[in-house]
């Protein structure tokens, strides 16, 4: 991938499994896609406003209340987080059935494939171009995230 080619500088390719890369590959492309999503998360209300109304109606909280960044962790009522937890959980058991570091797991994985497409195309070039660009997006929105 341009424009640093194959960069593995810890040597995690050294031993050349191939199912090891897949996992790898699988974890960083989901990771990404969080990044990327919480990145946006982080930066759209700045830009877009908040929602109007409330957050909490019996705590008597406001979405404009909340800040954004590490300040909201204390603002968010307990049940907000049980919600995301909850979530977070079903995204989790929802997807691919594999066992953490079982790479037998992914031998029938294709990297980043839950079911649904969003890069897509008939030009295979164009789809080898779209995926990079994913997986070079989420390495800097893991970066950015932190």
């Amino acid at each position: 991938q341009e424009p640093v080619g194959f960069w593995d500088p810890v040597g995690f390719t050294a031993d050349g499994d191939l199912l090891a890369f897949k996992r790898r590959r699988c974890v960083e492309l989901k990771h990404g896609r969080i990044s990327m999503l919480a990145t946006m998360g982080y930066i759209t209300p700045e830009i877009t406003g908040k929602f109007p109304g409330y957050l909490s109606p019996s705590a008597d909280l406001k979405f404009q209340d909340i800040p954004n960044g590490l300040a909201a962790v204390s603002k968010i009522p307990a049940l907000g987080w049980v919600q995301m937890v909850a979530y977070a959980g079903y995204c989790e058991l929802s997807g691919p059935t594999t066992r953490a570091a079982n790479t037998s797991d992914y031998s029938d994985i294709t990297p980043g494939d839950y079911g649904f497409k969003v890069l897509t195309s008939d030009d295979p070039v164009e789809l080898t171009k779209k995926l990079n660009a994913e997986i070079a997006n989420g390495r800097l929105a893991m970066m950015a995230i932190m």
